[in-house]
């Protein structure tokens, strides 16, 4: 059993772009241990889904030194990838779909611990506790749709004329209201920047105009970032 491949850490590139240089066996060990949380909670304690690497050929939770179990903070037992860069704090998305419908999306804007627990605990969230849907069934897993969003760094989008469909995501924030929009939404709804922009704002429960007041009524936050989106397709 191999482990990931070496890979570089997530980097500004000299456009500015966020780079998160993950390997084929990074990627497939994230979505692996995405399905691996959905499937555990689905099976409960009486059984063990199979150990996230299965299908990038790398060591399980019971596999060679560098890959072993840890104590999650609400206690389930997550399967850790050799040391890389799968173990550096970095905020995620875990996006389920079934039929080209979203079935259920939650994440985390910032890091807080291991890359690799932050996938599971969102990919569990969004299986089972996105208030939008009824938790996931076992009969539903076969057609689950899965894309992972590895997010960059979050920052004040001082000219919303400079946000570019397929690059940035939107965070905007006003007050107790926020509303986040992941960089592949407006391109898989065919949206222009006006309308990803005040789509963000309808997100927030905010009117779909909230964006234009941003960097002038002291009351509205616009931010935007980066990611890196990888899936089953």
């Amino acid at each position: 059993m191999s482990a990931p491949h070496d890979s570089t850490e997530a980097a500004s590139a000299g456009d500015g772009a966020f780079r998160l240089e993950l390997s084929a066996d990074e990627r497939a060990w994230l979505l692996d241990l995405a399905r691996w949380a959905v499937l555990r909670q689905l099976a409960g304690d009486a059984g063990e889904p199979g150990a996230p690497g299965a299908s990038a050929g790398l060591a399980g939770p019971a596999g060679p030194a560098g890959s072993d179990v840890t104590d999650a903070p609400d206690g389930a037992d997550v399967p850790a990838p050799p040391p890389g860069v799968l173990h550096r704090s970095l905020g995620a998305f875990v996006t389920f779909k079934k039929d080209g419908h979203l079935r259920g999306c939650i994440g985390s804007m910032v890091g807080d611990g291991p890359l690799y627990r932050t996938v599971a605990r969102m990919a569990h969230a969004a299986a089972f506790e996105d208030p939008r849907f009824p938790p996931v069934t076992a009969a539903e897993v076969p057609a689950l749709e899965l894309d992972i969003s590895v997010l960059g760094p979050i920052t004040r989008c001082a000219d919303p004329a400079a946000v570019r469909i397929g690059r940035h995501g939107l965070l905007v924030r006003q007050g107790f209201r926020s509303g986040v929009l992941l960089p592949q939404v407006p391109v898989e709804w065919g949206w222009d920047r006006e309308t990803f922009l005040a789509q963000t704002c309808r997100k927030a429960g905010l009117p779909p105009d909230a964006w234009r007041n941003a960097w002038r009524d002291g009351h509205t936050e616009l931010y935007w970032f980066e990611a890196e989106v990888f899936g089953d397709a």
